[in-house]
């Protein structure tokens, strides 16, 4: 630390995104481990955090807006700038924001998230819905509610999101046709077959009509085309995979082939030790999702700490660990992975309910 005019030489943390990952580092940051001469700047678009993993539901609705924020933390130390992110110069240790704004850094966190992938589907940016942002679940929640009677939603896409959407939405307007396509024989691929089944079952015994061994070829309005045939449908949610966020895509840096950033050890670029990639934009050996963005963010942590005070890393970092993952059937029922062990049900579902109350109210 160098004196400047009698005043500490203040470093500043710049972070991208005040998704899980963000927040977790807030959180971890905040009240008393930030050294005394390091300030930190977070840059999102929203005065709030998002909870992603709700989305379906606003988008459904059957919960509200302000059940899906929770306000960021406060702190002398840290300010907060609303603004899209335009453009990163790891050269000049910079960020453009859409306001002209021009923010340095001396470490950066970059937290953008993901976005739909299209997959080079002709009109799906265009004629889809997507609950990939808050913006965009409104967006959804609005055309889907204000469906008339009988309408059909098509919803391409059988992961976790699609699955929870069609659920979801299935109970808050049991009148709609719901049309689910996926391309695999079986959905939910990333689960175990059990799993697919019982979700399958429930699907079927509710109405919901799933489409296998789906392939969308064009998109237009209001028509879906599945291998050339078109699908009438009065609304289309996308929900058919992801990608980084544009700005990361611009990065001039190493990618793996989903995209994502490739990173050492200690999560920094290769050539960079002040710029650290966290989340859904991370090359890291899990899918994304909310909790390895978290383990990461922790770990994250632990670096900058011990860089800021000239500090050896450790030799290695543990693998994160996660502890499972859950999915919604609706309100009443769930499916999901814990521990490698395949659970279905309302348990599912209420231990879904109790991770979420856990995280808006104890903040992690």
């Amino acid at each position: 630390m160098h004196e400047v005019k009698g005043e500490i030489h203040m470093k500043n943390l710049v972070i991208l995104g005040g998704g899980y990952g963000g927040m977790r580092v807030l959180q971890r940051l905040f009240p008393n481990q930030l050294p005394d001469d390091i300030q930190v700047t977070l840059v999102d678009k929203a005065p709030y955090h998002s909870l992603k993993t709700e989305f379906y539901a606003l988008a459904a609705g059957t919960i509200s807006d302000q059940h899906v924020r929770v306000p960021f933390p406060e702190h002398p130390r840290l300010s907060v700038c609303y603004g899209f992110v335009t453009r990163i110069d790891t050269t000049e240790k910079c960020v453009y924001l859409d306001n002209e704004q021009a923010l340095a850094y001396d470490d950066l966190i970059i937290g953008l998230g993901c976005e739909d992938k299209y997959h080079g589907v002709p009109g799906a940016p265009e004629y889809t819905y997507s609950i990939q942002s808050i913006d965009s679940s409104r967006a959804t929640y609005q055309a889907l509610n204000n469906l008339p009677a009988h309408a059909t939603v098509s919803i391409v896409g059988a992961g976790l999101s699609g699955v929870e959407l069609a659920s979801e939405l299935k109970e808050s307007r049991p009148d709609l046709k719901i049309k689910l396509f996926d391309r695999g024989k079986l959905i939910l691929s990333a689960f175990p077959e059990r799993l697919s089944n019982y979700v399958q079952t429930w699907f079927t015994s509710n109405g919901v009509e799933i489409i296998n061994n789906a392939n969308i070829t064009k998109v237009e309005k209001n028509i879906l085309y599945n291998h050339n045939e078109p699908i009438q449908s009065d609304a289309i949610v996308w929900t058919a995979g992801i990608q980084p966020n544009k700005i990361v895509r611009e990065l001039d840096v190493e990618k793996d082939p989903q995209g994502r950033v490739v990173l050492t050890k200690y999560h920094n670029l290769p050539n960079d030790e002040h710029v650290y990639v966290l989340g859904d934009c991370a090359s890291l050996p899990h899918a994304p999702s909310a909790q390895l963005a978290e383990g990461q963010a922790e770990q994250i942590v632990q670096v900058l700490l011990a860089r800021w005070k000239n500090e050896e890393l450790p030799a290695e970092l543990p693998t994160i660990k996660l502890k499972g993952i859950l999915g919604s059937l609706g309100k009443k029922h769930g499916f999901g992975l814990v521990n490698e062990r395949a659970i279905t049900g309302r348990v599912a579902r209420l231990l879904k309910s109790g991770v979420l109350w856990m995280y808006k109210y104890h903040n992690g």
